[in-house]
C-alpha cells in the first residue's frame, strides 16, 4: 500500500512539475527565437538600406564589403539581389534554395517569424528583407543565419529546467515517503497489532500516538474495542475454569457417597447404580477437560522444546497401554529435533491423538507415531472417520454419531487444536491410505539467534 501511495504521489509531483517546466521551457525556446528574429532583422534592414543607396548611385564596393565582414564575423550567408532577381553582392555560402524568400522579399514583405530554436531544431534560418519601399522597391536581402549560439542557449536553459525538475522531483519523492509512512504507520500498527491478537497475543496494543487525527482515533478505538473482547473473553474463561474447579469437589463427594451407598443397594439396583457411576465419572472427565482448555486458552509463552526428549517418556508409558489392549505403537523419531511450542504442549497433543486411536483402533491394529523436522504425525489403520467430519472433529464437544457409545467429553481434538495455536502451530485431522486417521501437528521452526 505504501509503494501505491508514494507512486500516486509521485505521479502526481511528475505532473505538477512537468506542467511548469515545460511551458517555461517552452516560452524561453519562444523568446530565444524572437530575441534572434530582431536581431537578425535589425542586419538585414541596415544591408537592405545600404543595397537601396548602392542602387540608387551604382557603386556596390561598400555594400560587398559591408556584408563579406558580417558574414566573417557571424558565419552566416549574404545575398543581395535586384527587382530582376539578378545576384548584386554576395558573401558566405548560400547553399539553401532562396526562392521562396526572394518572392516574400520583393512582394515588400519581409520575415515575421522563425521556427522556434530548440536543441534539435535547424542548423540555421532564412530571415529576407525588401530593400526599397513600394514604387522604388529595388532588391530584396537575403540573410541565412546560424542558430548555434541560440540553440546553445535554449540547451543549457533546457538543461538547467531539467536539471531543476530532477532535484525537485528526488525531494518530493522523499517527502512523499515520508507522508506516506506517517499516514500509514497507524495502518501498519493495526495491522501488526491484528496479527498478534490472532495468534492469540491478546494484550497486543496499537500505538495511538502517530499518524493523523482520523487514523489516531481509529486506532484508539480499535484498542477499546480489544479491551472489551479481551475483557469479555477473560471473563468467560475466568467463569468456566472457576466453575469447572468449584465443580471438581462436589463431584469427587458425589462419587464417594454413591460408592458408600453399595453395600446398601438392593440386588436389583446394581445395573442402575453403576451407570450412576459411570455418568459421575463422565461428568468429572468433563470438568477436567474444560480445566484444561481454560487454563490453554490463558495463554502461555512459546519456547525451545525438545521434541524427541518431550515424547519418549510418554510413549513408553502408552506402548504398556497399547500392548494391553493388542495394539501395536510404533515410533519414527529422530535422534532430536526442536521446535518453537508452549511448554508440554507437544506431548499433551500426542496424548490426545493417542488416547483417541487407544479408543477406537481395533485389536490387531498398528499406531505410528512419526516426525518429520516441524511435523509429528500420529497415524493409524482403524476405521477412521468420513471426509466430511474431519473439520468438524477439531470443534469443542463434537462427538461422532458412529462413537457415541464410546466414553469421551468431545474436548480431547479441541484442546490439542488449541495447544497447537497456542504454540503458533495448526493440527489438522487426514484420512490414511488405505485406511484410518493421520492427526498432523505443524510447528514452528527455532528461529535464529539466542532466545530468551
Amino acid at each position: 500500500m505504501r509503494r501505491r501511495l508514494v507512486t500516486t504521489f509521485a505521479t502526481l509531483i511528475v505532473l505538477v512539475i512537468a506542467g511548469l517546466a515545460v511551458p517555461l521551457g517552452a516560452a524561453y525556446s519562444s523568446h530565444r527565437t524572437g530575441r534572434l528574429l530582431l536581431d537578425r532583422r535589425a542586419d538585414a534592414t541596415r544591408f537592405a538600406e545600404l543595397a537601396d543607396q548602392a542602387a540608387r548611385e551604382g557603386d556596390l564596393a561598400g555594400l560587398s564589403a559591408e556584408i563579406a565582414r558580417y558574414a566573417q564575423l557571424y558565419g552566416a550567408a549574404v545575398r543581395v539581389r535586384d527587382r530582376d532577381g539578378t545576384v548584386l553582392a554576395e558573401a558566405g555560402a548560400m547553399e539553401a534554395d532562396d526562392r521562396a524568400a526572394t518572392r516574400l522579399a520583393l512582394s515588400g514583405r519581409t520575415t515575421e517569424d522563425l521556427p522556434a530554436v530548440t536543441p534539435f531544431g535547424p542548423a540555421t534560418v532564412m530571415i529576407a528583407e525588401p530593400a526599397g519601399r513600394d514604387a522604388q522597391m529595388s532588391g530584396a536581402v537575403l540573410l541565412r543565419v546560424p542558430t548555434d549560439h541560440a540553440r546553445r542557449d535554449v540547451a543549457v536553459v533546457w538543461g538547467l529546467l531539467a536539471l531543476a525538475a530532477l532535484v525537485a522531483l528526488a525531494c518530493s519523492t522523499l517527502l512523499a515517503r515520508g507522508l506516506a509512512r506517517w499516514i500509514l504507520r497507524p495502518v501498519t500498527e493495526l495491522d501488526r497489532t491484528t496479527g498478534a491478537i490472532a495468534e492469540g497475543h491478546l494484550d497486543a496494543r496499537a500505538t495511538p500516538d502517530v499518524g493523523p487525527p482520523e487514523l489516531r482515533r481509529l486506532k484508539e478505538r480499535f484498542n477499546a474495542m480489544a479491551d472489551a473482547v479481551s475483557a469479555a473473553l477473560e471473563r468467560q474463561r475466568a467463569f468456566t475454569a472457576d466453575a469447572s474447579h468449584e465443580l471438581r469437589t462436589p463431584l469427587t463427594v458425589l462419587s464417594l457417597r454413591l460408592e458408600n451407598l453399595q453395600p446398601h443397594l438392593d440386588p436389583g439396583g446394581e445395573a442402575e447404580y453403576e451407570e450412576a457411576l459411570a455418568e459421575v465419572d463422565r461428568l468429572a472427565a468433563l470438568v477436567e477437560d474444560l480445566l484444561a482448555l481454560a487454563r490453554v486458552e490463558a495463554g502461555t509463552v512459546a519456547r525451545d522444546v525438545e521434541v524427541v526428549a518431550e515424547l519418549a517418556p510418554r510413549l513408553a508409558g502408552w506402548r504398556e497401554v497399547f500392548a494391553a489392549k493388542g495394539l501395536a505403537l510404533a515410533a519414527d523419531l529422530p535422534e532430536a529435533a526442536r521446535v518453537r511450542a508452549v511448554p508440554d504442549a507437544v506431548a499433551r497433543i500426542a496424548d490426545i491423538a493417542l488416547d483417541n486411536a487407544c479408543k477406537f483402533v481395533p485389536p490387531g491394529g498398528t499406531v505410528t507415531v512419526r516426525l518429520r523436522g516441524r511435523v509429528l504425525s500420529v497415524s493409524d489403520d482403524g476405521p477412521g472417520l468420513p471426509s466430511a467430519e474431519l473439520d468438524e472433529a477439531l470443534g469443542r464437544f463434537w462427538r461422532s454419531g458412529a462413537h457415541a457409545n464410546v466414553p469421551g467429553s468431545g474436548l480431547g481434538l479441541a484442546i490439542a487444536a488449541e495447544l497447537a495455536r497456542a504454540s503458533g502451530g495448526t493440527l489438522e485431522l487426514l484420512p490414511a491410505r488405505p485406511r484410518g486417521l493421520v492427526v498432523r501437528l505443524t510447528l514452528a521452526g527455532v528461529p535464529d539467534g539466542p532466545q530468551p
